[in-house]
């Protein structure tokens, strides 16, 4: 199995990541611990995989002409730190040290903005259907490094989006196997 590392708030390139630059973030406040890690589920048009339309939603360069679900996407500025596609193929689009907007309205153990302090992670999937194995194992490899990098990230710290805001949010949903993700993280 192929490490991952970081360097600089970047994952490495080779062999596991690529970096595509999103404009869709900023400075974290003055002294913020990044000590959350969200699990997030996207994809574009819903329940359609292996479209360009993610990256793209992410750089701001979606056309939202080009499916009639997009339209509601016209003015939305959005990103995370890393998507994880179907094949377990890494891309990010943040430095870890900056704020991705990712969680929107959020909080968790009460504390609010959990994009200040959090990094998030996406997998190209939705609620109802199943994640690849390849995802849960370069999520775990990801994971297991920035626990590493950011110690205040531990496992009762790595959290889905519904845990952040509840009532707006389901992902990662129920088709994702917390139990077998945790088993994941702890194989080496």
């Amino acid at each position: 199995m192929i490490p991952v590392s970081i360097n600089q708030h970047w994952l490495a390139t080779e062999p596991s990541c690529r970096h595509v630059h999103s404009p869709n973030c900023n400075h974290r406040p003055d002294d913020t611990e990044i000590n959350l890690l969200l699990i997030h589920n996207i994809s574009l048009p819903a329940g359609e995989f292996n479209t360009p339309y993610i990256e793209q939603l992410f750089t701001n360069t979606l056309d939202c002409q080009a499916h009639h679900s997009f339209h509601d996407l016209e003015a939305l500025r959005v990103s995370s730190h890393v998507m994880i596609n179907r094949h377990g193929e890494a891309t990010q689009f943040v430095p870890f040290d900056k704020r991705a907007w990712h969680a929107g309205v959020s909080e968790f153990n009460g504390v609010k903005s959990c994009n200040d302090y959090s990094i998030g992670i996406e997998l190209e999937g939705a609620d109802e259907i199943a994640y690849t194995e390849a995802q849960y194992q370069q999520l775990a490899k990801i994971a297991r490094q920035l626990m590493v990098q950011y110690p205040a990230i531990t496992v009762d710290r790595i959290v889905g989006h519904c845990d952040v805001a509840p009532g707006r949010k389901t992902d990662p949903g129920s088709a994702f196997d917390w139990n077998y993700f945790y088993h994941c993280l702890e194989s080496k």
